[in-house]
């Protein structure tokens, strides 16, 4: 089963291949936390359909065999060849490109990005997420902050205040008032991403972008929209996925596998797969800035590197 998740990574850059022309550098100074503490309003006939039907998308899943949580095994095996073209696919291409005012679904090749300052995760809660979820969604995050810093040796660990990573668990009538926080945690957001967050459809099940200052390949800024109406495994997933993504892995592959990069939904959680992708992109042996043709020998010697030789 194909889920539509919106995965385009908007640069504040027009150069860049999505051309999200917003040429506001973020401000980077520290700002005020904002209130979370309001009380719960009564969803919306609208969100209560959105988590009977994420429901019954988790529970069609696994008995599908889908949402495995296990990283892979010995029946998904795989060579340093593969590794090599599933990072050049899943690293150097986009999946979606900003054209006519919307995010469109095409792949294009794209320059490598990933950040050079240290992650700093913040969650954000919309009023209907309670105390007990808000806990356990912190906990989540900081135990995923852990792994992503060991997988990819950069600086990663969630904060309670001036990140600059920002992972918002919204219902969706939260999500359709979001525009103020928005542009108070990135100033500089174009409208155009604004109202693509405001707006998520259904089969937008969580969305990530990801924001660098003009002329430059190092990101500086995020946003990743984790549904409140989600059950307990599909929000880990899509923390798992957008997350990673936003650390610079913006587009999926059909062909990858053990892996999240792929829309066919087997794997929850990132993989062993996944952690060598992570690796690979923060290895200062490929720079900021590369094309998909420029390094192919490099991108081969890491995944060979890696996986102890060529296969």
């Amino acid at each position: 089963m194909h889920i539509a998740r919106l995965r385009a990574l908007p640069s504040l850059a027009a150069a860049l291949a999505l051309g999200a022309c917003v040429t506001v550098a973020p401000d980077t100074s520290p700002r005020p936390e904002i209130r979370e503490d309001l009380p719960p309003p009564e969803p919306s006939a609208e969100s209560i359909a959105f988590r009977n039907y994420y429901q019954s998308v988790q529970a069609q899943l696994i008995a599908n065999g889908l949402l495995r949580t296990d990283g892979g095994g010995p029946d998904t095996p795989f060579s340093a060849r593969q590794l090599a073209a599933n990072f050049e696919r899943i690293a150097l291409y986009d999946e979606y490109t900003f054209e006519n005012g919307r995010f469109v679904e095409r792949q294009t090749p794209a320059r490598l990005r990933r950040w050079s300052a240290p992650v700093r995760l913040q969650a954000h809660f919309g009023p209907s997420v309670d105390d007990t979820q808000r806990a356990e969604d912190r906990s989540v995050l900081s135990t995923y902050a852990t792994r992503l810093a060991r997988a990819t040796g950069h600086p990663v660990r969630s904060v309670n205040t001036v990140g600059n990573f920002h992972v918002l668990y919204m219902s969706t009538d939260a999500l359709a008032s979001s525009g103020p926080l928005l542009r108070e945690l990135v100033p500089g957001i174009s409208d155009a991403t604004v109202r693509e967050i405001e707006n998520l459809g259904r089969f937008t099940f969580c969305s990530v972008y990801a924001f660098n200052e003009p002329g430059s390949s190092t990101y500086v800024a995020a946003i990743a929209v984790i549904r409140d109406e989600h059950p307990d495994l599909l929000r880990r997933s899509c923390v798992h996925e957008e997350v990673a993504q936003g650390l610079g892995l913006p587009n999926d592959s059909p062909a990858a596998r053990p892996s999240i990069f792929n829309d066919d939904e087997e794997f929850a959680l990132l993989t062993r797969h996944d952690e060598l992708l992570l690796q690979m992109l923060y290895d200062d042996r490929l720079p900021l800035g590369l094309a998909p043709d420029e390094a192919p020998g490099t991108i081969t010697a890491l995944a060979e590197e890696l996986l102890g030789g060529p296969s």
